[in-house]
Formats: structure tokens, sequence, C-alpha cells
């Protein structure tokens, strides 16, 4: 029997222990999309304890805890840090077979070098443990990142925001590159014209123009993309429901934006189109710049509206869904490619019935000018768990090119969750050294270990030119 988390976890194999022992484990970390606060690693905060780090603003866990019936007032609400953590802890136990299992014990081994199972009876200790060490210096923000190896942090963020701590951390030279995201998905909301208004007039103060013609929208928001680029963004992002490609005329267009202005209620038909146009305006930027553009397809957001009510978005009422992608999705590419404006491309599902979509969609605009130029990004959200990243790497294997992937992204609120690229990488080496064990691939670890610090590391360096 196999002991619990220890140096070969996930790595069935000897083959695969060697693939990730000598090729993969020491390989840096690019982080290029993730949701982590600029501020906070401009100030290299310390945390007051391992609650504010680990369960402010993870969804994830807040979803088993409710799952596991502990009251809000634990989760989001207002009891003490200790408290929520105590009640995760004794939800821990109750997460076999739920990727959070791995990640805890994964986390608490990496950083604190705590290898106690999490529960109701260790709680107390392992908080301790974790929060003394997190009260130091050693344990600040910028200290946690050098600890995983982190050389870039792709940082999502909003076309009105100052990149103000951008500019900080890049000036410090401590070893840490970090680069903005573009994620415009509020300016081309039209399904909410009031919210919508709300996002053109704070763009008028940002921006200093005065926004009432859909040509001086656009202007408005080249100016933000193009400040972007001087503060060294090179990655736009969407998380979209779907893609929209529904045929428009610039006229069309221009009148619909009038309507939003006048606060008028738009039919769903000039919401696509309005969703449609922005869309490719936006790719049209990307590719003159020479970005890569990324798009998270699939979500069904907020579907507990008593919730949402109370607590807002991004707090665990997201779920899979079952949008209709490959028709729109293919026209969208399409008409960037026949117009030669598709910049570099990286789709992610997360419909896991869409995985060998995505991965023969990419080889309908891969032509040759770049290796991996359109690409099936790594399990995303709910898929970026061991099921979830096999089933994405095989279905890419499959039918396109595993070796040029570029790699795993945390996607992730917490600086503690740098252990979900060790993840990826075990998986990816078991795979690896299961197919050379069965006689599948030929057994040379030379060229299967360069192949797998490619997919970890190198191809994400080549393709965000790092």
């Amino acid at each position: 029997m196999k002991q619990f988390l220890d140096e070969n976890f996930l790595l069935n194999t000897k083959t695969a222990q060697t693939l990730y022992h000598d090729y993969a484990k020491d390989m840096p970390i690019l982080d290029y999309h993730n949701h982590l606060i600029p501020e906070q690693i401009a100030k290299d905060v310390t945390f007051e304890n391992i609650t504010q780090v680990w369960l402010y603003g993870d969804h994830y866990k807040w979803r088993a805890m409710r799952t596991n019936g502990v009251d809000e007032s634990y989760i989001t609400g207002n009891k003490s840090d200790y408290e929520k953590f105590e009640k995760w802890a004794e939800t821990v136990p109750y997460t076999l077979r739920n990727p959070l299992y791995h990640w805890t014990h994964l986390e608490l081994q990496r950083y604190f070098g705590v290898k106690d199972i999490l529960d109701g009876k260790s709680a107390r200790k392992i908080y301790d443990i974790c929060t003394e060490k997190l009260q130091s210096k050693e344990y600040s923000v910028r200290n946690l990142l050098k600890m995983q190896k982190v050389e870039l942090v792709g940082t999502t963020d909003d076309p009105t925001d100052s990149l103000e701590w951008h500019k900080v951390i890049n000036g410090d030279n401590f070893g840490l590159t970090a680069r903005p995201t573009f994620r415009p998905d509020k300016a081309m909301a039209a399904e909410d014209v009031a919210g919508l208004n709300a996002y053109i007039d704070k763009l008028e103060g940002v921006t200093n123009l005065s926004i009432s013609d859909f040509d001086t929208y656009l202007k408005a928001l080249k100016q933000r993309h193009d400040f972007f680029h001087e503060n060294g963004a090179r990655i736009s992002d969407h998380g979209l429901e779907q893609i929209y490609a529904e045929d428009y005329t610039d006229a069309e267009i221009k009148a619909i934006f009038d309507k939003i202005r006048a606060n008028q209620v738009l039919t769903n038909q000039e919401v696509l189109k309005f969703k449609s146009a922005m869309l490719i305006y936006f790719a049209v930027w990307d590719h003159e710049k020479g970005w890569v553009q990324q798009f998270h397809l699939g979500a069904l957001r907020n579907n507990n509206t008593r919730m949402l009510t109370q607590l807002g978005p991004d707090t665990g009422w997201d779920s899979i869904g079952d949008f209709s992608q490959a028709r729109q999705l293919s026209k969208f590419l399409n008409k960037l490619d026949t117009e030669d404006k598709l910049a570099k491309t990286i789709l992610y599902n997360l419909n896991p019935a869409d995985n060998e979509l995505m991965a023969t969609m990419i080889g309908n605009f891969n032509d040759g000018s770049v290796a991996g130029k359109v690409q099936f990004g790594s399990g995303w959200w709910f898929l970026d768990q061991k099921d979830g990243m096999i089933k994405q790497m095989n279905a890419l294997s499959n039918m396109g090119l595993l070796s040029r992937l570029v790699g795993m992204l945390t996607d992730s609120r917490s600086f503690l969750s740098y252990p979900r690229h060790e993840y990826f990488r075990r998986i990816l080496c078991n795979l690896f050294g299961d197919d050379i064990e069965n006689g599948e691939i030929p057994n040379d670890i030379e060229w299967v270990g360069k192949v797998v610090q490619d997919i970890c590391y190198f191809n994400a360096k080549n393709y965000f030119e790092l």
C-alpha cells in the first residue's frame, strides 16, 4: 500500500517518477492567468493567519463547506477567523476524492511542512503552526511566490484599472514579473443597460473623454488597450458563456450604442450583435499588438438569485453550462483568420463534453506561422482536477499536439495555490510514464523529458515571448 502524499504521489511507475523528479519538479512557474491582487504583491503583505490567505475569497472551499452543512456565518459571515478555519477543518475529511483534499494537504506540506491530516482534532495545532509562520517576514506574499519558483504572475484586470501596483512590482526587480491582463467583459455587457452605462461613465472619468457615441467609446477603450500595452500587458481574457458571432453592420452597432446611452432596453438580437462587434474589435487590437487572446467559455454564472443578492457575484453559485459552442466559435475565428487578424489564441471550455470539440477546433486555425498558435487550454475551474486534466490531455493528444501545450495556470485568488502546478506536472509525467512502460511510446527518457519540460515551462515562455 502506498503512503498518502509521499514523494511519488500520483506517479505510478518508475518511469513516471524519473520524468517528474529529474525533469518536471524543479522547473520555474509561469502563471500566466490568475486572480491575485497586485496591491498585495506590491506591498509584500503578510497575512495575520491562515484563514485570511486560505479561505477569504476561495469559493471552491465555500461550496464544500455549504454542502457539508456549514452555516454561512462561518463562510462569508462574521465568525472569527479561527472559527471559520475550524469549520473548514471539520469539512476536509468529507472532501475525500474531491481535489480539495489533495490541494489542502499539498499546500500544508509545501508551504508549512505540515504532514498531519487536517480535521477537527488537528485544527488548532495546524492553525497555530501556519499562522505563526505566516506572520513572519519569511512568509510574506513575495516569499510565498519565491518558495514555488514563480517567475510570472498574469493578473486579471479591468480596462479602467490604473495598473499602479504592477508598476511598483516590476520596478522592484525582485525576480518576479507581473503582467496585467486586459479583461473587458464589462465593456460589452449590453444585456444590462444600466450597468453598462455606469461602466461607460467610469470609463469617461479614466480617459477624460465624453462618450456619447460609439466611435468615442471605441476610442476610449482603445486608449486603455494601448495603456495596458505600455504597462506590460500582452494578454487579453474573456469570460463568456459562448462566443458571439452575429452578423452586423457598423450602422447597426452605432444605433444600438445610442439606445444604450439613452437607457433604452435592447432586444436580444441587439445584445448579441453588440457583443459580437465588441469581440471583433478587441481581437483585432490584440492582433495588432501581437498579444495572446484567451477565451474562457461555458460557465453558467449566478444561478442562485437569493444568494447572489445577499453576497454578490463570485461567491460560489456558478456551474457548468451546456451552451452550443462550435458554430459561433468557428465563425468568429474564421472571420479573423480570413482577414489575417487572428492573434495567438487559447480556448478553455468548462463543459467536458466540449473537449473533443475544442481539440479539433484549434486544428482548423493552426496555420504553421507559430507553433501551437491556437491552443486548447488546460483544464479550467471545475475541470482543473485529476480526471479533468487527464481528459483534456488525452483529447489534445488524440487530436492535436500535447507536446505544444502551454501548460498549467492557477486561475486562483490565493497565494497558496501554486502546488496546483505540481499536481498538473505529476499527472502529466504519469501519463507519459504509463505510455513508456506499456510500450506505446519509445523509452527515450531524454526526449520525453524535454517534452515534459516544454509543457511545464518552455512552451509558455516562447508562446508569451517572455
